[in-house]
């Protein structure tokens, strides 16, 4: 089997590139930007591309499948090459489905907590030693890729995006997987730029369970009410079973989060009421998939967490440094929540940045009214060239400040200046929050921690 990965550089497209070749696929690609640490681990497995850039002559007859990532266009030369030769194209979910039609295919999707739900269900089912394929949005600790496509394994568990699964395909990543086994954490409006309303955006999660396979399930978390919405309207036509699911019970104690089940304590190295909630979701699938509660809670108790997750930088005994992904609205506050609830005893610097299309929308804004509310002290971050770069209406300060409603909120517009900031506080007795979809420009976190001022 002949494989063409077009964009083949992305953190998603050079994992699929290292599964097929893993799969014994003969594996081609190319790309016009290679950056670490897909560079070295392509080059590693003896499928880096020789050269940057296009070359529509790579692509001939005796190729079985291209796959289009979502960096190319869609005026690609190898595209339109693939094109005239008539060969099979397929999105990045659509070769994903194709590879596992055949499954039991769990499909994990929501706004927010997709990675670590997906995550959780892959530990615990690492943990009891039963085989599946998968793909995952990060990199995850025991794992050496985020996709692993087999012939062997009976199931397939799916990080299911709600964004566009290629240049040439406006269809939600998510309406391609067809689940059995289905799980939705919750619904906050993001991607502004292809879902311009929330009516919209909303309706693609009601296709979405439309599309669950006949007689199949449909987990999902009733603290969103307009999740329920969807869970009671939608699904009708496909004759789906509904679970419910919320956070369960559980106690604080010395920095630790304890659940209490059936009489027994099962200690946490997670924390936070979404955190919380993504389990339980989480032990919910792995019911369905043939695991009890005692083997699931048997397994959790050792899971860390996705990368970049409420990732721990560092620690001392009177300092925490995390990193997150949260850069929409709804993933801000419950980190920030959850980092406040877990640490009474410390004040919470929380620091994000303005990086995605939607977060760098003037009218997306004002869905951050009050997003960083939970922390003792808050900064916003942006970068006037990344807005530029990418083609958008500039933003304001004054616009910033306005729209997050906060008086004592800090703004910062360059990293040097961020930096200088932090390491000029004393933060004995705090926990730093640093939440982005991006890196804030290059910062090393690791650096960072070890400069910063704990005295």
């Amino acid at each position: 089997m002949r494989v063409h990965l077009i964009a083949i550089g992305g953190s998603a497209m050079h994992n699929m590139a290292l599964a097929l070749h893993e799969k014994g696929f003969q594996v081609t690609g190319s790309d016009d930007e290679i950056n670490e640490p897909s560079k070295t681990r392509l080059k590693n497995a003896g499928i880096l591309p020789p050269s940057i850039g296009w070359f529509p002559e790579k692509i001939t007859a005796d190729i079985d499948a291209v796959i289009l990532g979502m960096h190319a266009r869609e005026d690609n030369p190898e595209l339109i090459r693939a094109k005239e030769l008539n060969l099979k194209v397929y999105s990045y979910p659509e070769y994903i489905y194709e590879a596992t039609k055949d499954k039991t295919r769990v499909v994990i999707g929501g706004s927010h907590g997709k990675t670590t739900i997906t995550a959780m269900i892959l530990h615990v089912l690492n943990f009891h030693k039963m085989d599946t394929d998968f793909m995952v949005g990060a990199q995850l600790e025991g794992f050496n890729t985020m996709v692993k496509l087999t012939k062997e394994a009976p199931i397939a568990i799916i990080e299911g995006d709600e964004y566009l699964a290629s240049p040439i395909d406006r269809r939600p990543k998510f309406h391609l997987y067809k689940p059995n086994i289905a799980i939705l954490s919750g619904i906050a409006w993001d991607h502004i730029n292809v879902f311009p309303t929330f009516e919209i955006y909303v309706n693609q999660f009601e296709k979405f369970v439309d599309l669950i396979e006949p007689n199949g399930s449909l987990i999902y978390c009733n603290e969103d009410a307009e999740l329920q919405k969807v869970a009671t309207n939608s699904g009708k036509s496909n004759n789906i079973s509904k679970t419910p699911y919320s956070i369960p019970k559980h106690r604080i104690e010395n920095g630790t989060t304890i659940l209490e089940n059936n009489g027994k304590d099962i200690s946490l190295q997670i924390f936070g009421n979404h955190n919380l909630m993504n389990l339980n979701g989480a032990r919910l699938v792995c019911n369905k998939l043939g695991l009890s509660d005692d083997q699931f809670y048997e397994a959790i108790q050792s899971f860390k967490g996705a990368a970049k997750r409420l990732e721990l930088v560092s620690k001392t005994d009177a300092f925490a440094f995390y990193k997150d992904f949260a850069h929409s609205p709804s993933k801000l506050k419950a980190t920030t929540q959850a980092t406040k609830q877990q640490f009474t005893n410390r004040k919470i610097l929380a620091c994000m940045e303005l990086h995605t299309f939607s977060s760098l929308n003037e009218t997306f804004l004002a869905e951050y009214d009050g997003a960083m509310n939970d922390a003792d002290e808050a900064i916003v971050y942006f970068n006037p060239h990344t807005i530029a770069h990418k083609k958008l209406k500039p933003i304001t300060e004054e616009q910033v400040l306005k729209y997050f409603n906060r008086k004592d909120l800090k703004i910062f517009t360059e990293s040097s200046a961020l930096i200088s900031y932090l390491k000029s506080k004393s933060l004995k007795n705090y926990v730093l929050l640093m939440m982005s979809s991006g890196n804030f420009d290059g910062i090393d976190f690791k650096q960072l921690s070890t400069e910063l001022n704990l005295n």
